[in-house]
């Protein structure tokens, strides 16, 4: 069962605890910390309030239930669930096994007032999945028993998935038959197929495989105002995309029931590569240039000089590391240094093309090759990072992230604003914050920029939110005043509203509120998402 109050598994261990080299380097830059208090289950179920909704067959109205569907997998929602203060919660949770199901789940909703929240893998960080105040009563609607590949047309490499499918049963039932989605967000653990769409995700394989919006070719949208089948065509002119429709509306124009997606066959070889070079500008260079060329590479990585020393330290540091860094210094890449990870996915002729073209790309900015074995070693742990959250929070500090995609003209300074006014944002209380970057998803025109920052708890949960509120505004801000979208690949929910006309402007925000009102004109569909 999933953990109700962090990520991952009950049954799992992968708590990421630090090292003690780790735990002394974060003492270091941000002085001792204590960890405060979780509440516990029984405490926090306590607090869950009698359900506005009578007792019937197609939901549960459980507290435990309701619990585990209040919130997802933001820092705030963190917080609020290890306090025992969640806020607010559904009413009620229903799990349908079909498309019909969801369409009497609405059908229900419309007759006697209640809002839908559609539920995924609840991996939400932006605060997709929370209910809001108000009258109606909450039904929330999880997704993830519709599980299942219901068709492959090998022909046309199609697959017809349930839209809660997640992203290891995903590729589970893909490999039995040969085939891969190759869609791999930090979060693939827990999210579903349905999810991806819903919030127009990202996976860190996107230069081989592309982004959600190109792996969706249609499916089964269940409406307020009926049920949506969008047909799958390799391309079409004939007016706008109904699937542009869907991809990121977060759930507020209807439920993702069943995704049919663009698939391709498993590779014949995939291998990561790490590169190191002697700065942030020389690796800049190599890499634009790398990814304009259309160099056939499965994912790019570069973290910036703070992310590279913050890596390295927090792996644990020691005679490994020493060596290496020795090593690079000889090479010329030693205090300043950026690490550059890169993969190679597909037959091993392409594979061998790839990786040489890449690596000659990277010798005339002064790239040192360090083969595989850093790069497996990111392989193993590419889907552990959420678990570090644990392992700060046990030593009484919190981490949590900003993105963007911004052109390539602007990103240099966009990377030094976002992160310095992160890390200068609470300041006022006299209080240091870590924040570093790292380039993730890479395009001919211009980049994904993605930074961490990691600060002390406070002495109470309320002070520490109220930490976090600055960071966030400040991240935040910086992003629009650089003239970067408000996010690359977590979505708007509620956290990011505030911030989205900045991007749309006025008329494409009526125009996004028209098309919610076409097919929930009462606005009982995930209300209070998305829009400001």
């Amino acid at each position: 069962m999933k953990r109700w109050n962090g990520w991952g598994d009950d049954a799992n261990e992968l708590d990421y605890e630090l090292s003690a080299s780790a735990l002394a380097y974060l003492r270091g830059l941000l002085g001792d910390a204590s960890p405060l208090r979780d509440a516990t289950l029984e405490e926090t179920l306590a607090r869950v309030p009698a359900s506005r909704l009578p007792e019937h067959n197609l939901y549960s109205i459980d507290p435990e239930e309701r619990l585990r569907h209040a919130r997802g997998q933001s820092l705030p929602d963190w917080l609020a669930l290890r306090s025992g203060e969640p806020g607010l919660f559904p009413d009620a949770v229903a799990w349908p096994e079909s498309s019909e199901e969801v369409r009497t789940l609405l059908l229900h909703a419309q007759a006697h007032q209640i809002d839908v929240i559609p539920y995924g893998g609840g991996t939400s960080v932006v605060g997709h999945i929370n209910p809001r105040a108000g009258e109606r009563p909450v039904l929330t609607i999880d997704m993830t028993r519709m599980n299942k590949l219901m068709h492959l047309d090998k022909q046309s490499q199609l697959a017809t998935f349930g839209a809660g499918t997640t992203g290891p049963q995903v590729e589970s039932q893909l490999a039995e038959q040969g085939y891969t989605l190759g869609h791999f967000p930090q979060s693939w653990e827990l999210s579903t197929i349905g999810g991806w769409v819903a919030s127009r995700s990202s996976g860190q394989q996107s230069m081989r495989y592309g982004r959600i919006e190109q792996m969706f070719a249609g499916g089964k949208i269940e409406t307020l105002n009926g049920t949506l089948d969008i047909p799958t065509f390799p391309a079409t002119s004939a007016g706008p995309d109904l699937r542009e429709f869907f991809l990121g509306t977060e759930g507020r124009l209807g439920i993702i029931s069943e995704v049919k997606a663009r698939v391709t066959p498993l590779p014949e070889h995939e291998s990561f590569h790490v590169v190191f070079f002697p700065s942030w500008e020389k690796a800049l260079s190599a890499l634009r240039a790398i990814v304009q060329a259309r160099v056939q590479l499965s994912m790019m990585r570069l973290s910036n000089a703070v992310e590279t020393d913050t890596q390295l330290r927090l792996a644990g540091g020691g005679s490994a590391v020493a060596v290496l860094e020795k090593y690079l210094a000889l090479r010329g890449a030693g205090d300043g240094k950026v690490m550059f990870t890169f993969g190679v996915t597909g037959t091993r002729a392409q594979c061998k093309s790839a990786r040489g073209l890449a690596l000659k790309m990277c010798k005339p900015s002064g790239g040192v090759n360090t083969g595989t074995l850093l790069g497996k070693k990111w392989e193993h742990s590419r889907f552990r990072s959420p678990y570090l959250r644990h392992g700060l929070w046990d030593a009484g500090y919190a981490v949590d992230t900003m993105e963007t995609a911004i052109d390539w003209v602007r990103v240099p300074e966009a990377v030094e604003i976002i992160q310095s006014d992160i890390a200068a944002a609470l300041a006022d209380e006299g209080e240091p914050v870590h924040a570093f970057t790292h380039l993730s998803h890479l395009y001919p025109q211009g980049s994904s920029i993605y930074t961490t920052y990691v600060f002390r708890c406070a002495q109470t949960y309320a002070e520490t939110h109220a930490r976090w509120e600055k960071l966030k505004a400040a991240g935040a801000e910086a992003i629009v005043r650089c003239g970067g979208t408000i996010s690359h690949q977590h979505g708007v929910g509620t956290d990011h509203a505030q911030y989205l006309p900045a991007e749309k402007g006025e008329l494409g925000i009526a125009a996004i509120d028209g098309l919610v009102r076409q097919f929930d004109p009462a606005q009982q569909m995930n209300p209070g998402k998305l829009l400001p």
